[in-house]
């Protein structure tokens, strides 16, 4: 038996039957009002029979005027009838080949778009800096809001577990809402909720025990948390280290290391749009030289700070370098992403031997090779960054639609394909309010 076949236990005593997980990665399939589909039904189907021991959801929404993207599914009050039964057919499907599935509980904060929201809320009236004007001027959450998207957490939590769902992560990351907080760059309050670094983690923390306390204490409670996000003032990998084990403490059962935001996209692996911070940490040791995967060194360091179980998701495509994160103890779950959406059982093929998966994106680029010359203005760079991740949003949502991905997709046809449905469900959400 290889590394990757072990059983992990977490602190509360469930058991991920083995050490692939299926990362999380946006869908863009529920309905308008954020109701799951037959649709999310078949991808995550789809996913189950390809042998990840854990399946992660996309962004599941505590808040309906806070979407990372139309399509979200929304769970931002105690679930009625209709969304009980869709929430457990979708946990049903997902579970039908013995692993786990669990909720990512999310709030986008100042990232939601503007075809969602103009105004959307944050710690602090700080706009995200990109070209473009896809978002709008935030504003700044009273301690009241604050409380009341606190507890939506919790009753988002509550409402997973009794669909059938076998756990859930709180999206600390990527600089959606929590993310914000713990930022000294998005968040600038003077009051207990910003300022030191244990007031910026308020939020994650209040979250995470609210989550808790929804669950009890024997179902998995996970955070995604940025190493850092690689920009100059911004949260840096000091205190990530502290915020690990803060939530530590708290009683969480797995840390997922990611970085970045939409400024400064270390998640897509793509350049960033803005200046990046140099990251101090240490060297690995001798027995991880293949690195492919993005937040493996991170984890290394971190792995010196706290005993609770790991996740690295980003980069890894190489069996090597899976079960060498795993056998020097930097990671104990290894979470694939982009190859699931192209090769859906990914996870069973690694597990039987396959040593490379595919790394599709090193052929994709929304602009030929006589027009690269374009991706050094800044608009079109973070263009053509976000268009290879729209043409993974075209296979999911093949997936979803038909059962089967479409890999003779152009990465112009996927762009477009994104932003009309995306328009359409915004319109859509906007008349039914």
């Amino acid at each position: 038996m290889s590394s990757l076949e072990k059983v992990l236990t977490l602190p509360c005593g469930a058991e991920i039957p083995n050490r692939i997980a299926k990362a999380a990665m946006t869908e863009g399939l529920a309905t308008a009002n954020g109701l799951p589909t037959p649709e999310l039904e078949r991808l995550y189907g789809l996913w189950s029979d390809g042998g990840a021991g854990m399946l992660l959801s996309g962004n599941i929404q505590v808040d309906r005027d806070h979407l990372e993207r139309p399509g979200n599914v929304i769970v931002d009050r105690e679930p009625d009838t209709e969304m009980q039964t869709a929430l457990a057919s979708w946990a049903k499907a997902a579970t039908r080949n013995g692993n786990h599935f669990w909720g990512q509980i999310s709030h986008a904060g100042r990232q939601t778009q503007k075809i969602i929201n103009p105004n959307p809320k944050a710690p602090s009236a700080v706009k995200v800096n990109l070209p473009g004007g896809q978002f709008g001027q935030p504003v700044a959450l009273t301690i009241s809001e604050i409380e009341t998207i606190v507890a939506r957490f919790g009753i988002c939590a509550a409402a997973l577990k009794q669909a059938g769902f076998t756990g859930v992560q709180v999206h600390a990351a990527h600089g959606y809402l929590l993310s914000e907080f713990l930022s000294p760059r998005s968040n600038q309050r003077t009051d207990k909720y910003g300022g030191s670094l244990a007031n910026r983690a308020r939020a994650l923390l209040d979250c995470v025990a609210e989550v808790r306390a929804a669950v009890g204490a024997e179902f998995p409670v996970a955070v995604k948390l940025n190493s850092a996000d690689f920009q100059k003032g911004g949260f840096g990998f000091e205190e990530s280290l502290q915020v690990a084990q803060w939530l530590q403490e708290a009683g969480v059962d797995l840390i997922e290391i990611s970085g970045g935001t939409y400024e400064q996209p270390k998640l897509l692996g793509i350049a960033g749009i803005e200046e990046e911070e140099p990251q101090s940490i240490p060297k690995p040791a001798s027995s991880t030289e293949i690195r492919e995967a993005y937040f493996v060194d991170f984890a290394v360091a971190m792995r010196a700070k706290v005993s609770v179980p790991l996740m690295v998701t980003g980069g890894f495509r190489q069996r090597a370098a899976m079960l060498q994160a795993l056998d020097s103890g930097s990671a104990d779950l290894i979470g694939l992403g982009r190859p699931m959406c192209v090769l859906t059982d990914a996870p069973d093929q690694v597990i039987k031997g396959l040593e490379v998966l595919p790394r599709y994106e090193d052929s994709l680029s929304l602009f030929p090779g006589w027009l690269s010359w374009l991706t050094k203005i800044k608009f079109f760079k973070a263009l053509a960054g976000f268009s290879v991740q729209y043409w993974y949003f075209g296979q999911i949502d093949a997936l979803g639609r038909s059962g089967k991905s479409d890999p003779a997709l152009s990465v112009f046809s996927a762009t477009k394909q994104t932003m009309k449905q995306a328009n359409q469900l915004a319109s859509a959400l906007k008349d039914s309010s």
